[in-house]
């Protein structure tokens, strides 16, 4: 069960139940916004970190993915797996689109994550 965002500007607000387990699907991207990475962690900004200090995979440290562009909260793991999985199947184009509703600017959305 996904938990339902709150969108302000640029910043998005989830309001979820206390104590609950927190999964996040995240697109990440280089520099010049040429590449993306799609992900899972139950904790974003220590994930983040990790890329952005060059300690994630091979891929992201190749393509030096440092910035989070995209990213949502799920309750239950099964359903951010799928999630991601269903990001990863789909085409440039429409991880471009899904980034454009939430962050049409493209701006590092890290520090947010983090809250």
């Amino acid at each position: 069960m996904a938990i339902s965002p709150i969108y302000s500007g640029n910043v998005i607000f989830y309001d979820e139940p206390m104590g609950e387990k927190k999964y996040f699907v995240y697109i990440l991207t280089n520099l010049h916004n040429t590449t993306l990475y799609t992900g899972i962690t139950n904790n974003i900004f220590r994930r983040v970190q990790q890329h952005k200090q060059g300690e994630g995979g091979q891929f992201s440290q190749k393509y030096k993915m440092r910035k989070l562009v995209y990213y949502e909260v799920h309750c239950d793991v099964r359903t951010a797996i799928a999630r991601e999985k269903e990001i990863k199947g789909g085409s440039r184009i429409k991880k471009v689109e899904l980034i454009a509703t939430l962050n049409p600017d493209w701006l590092d959305l890290t520090l947010e994550a983090g809250k």
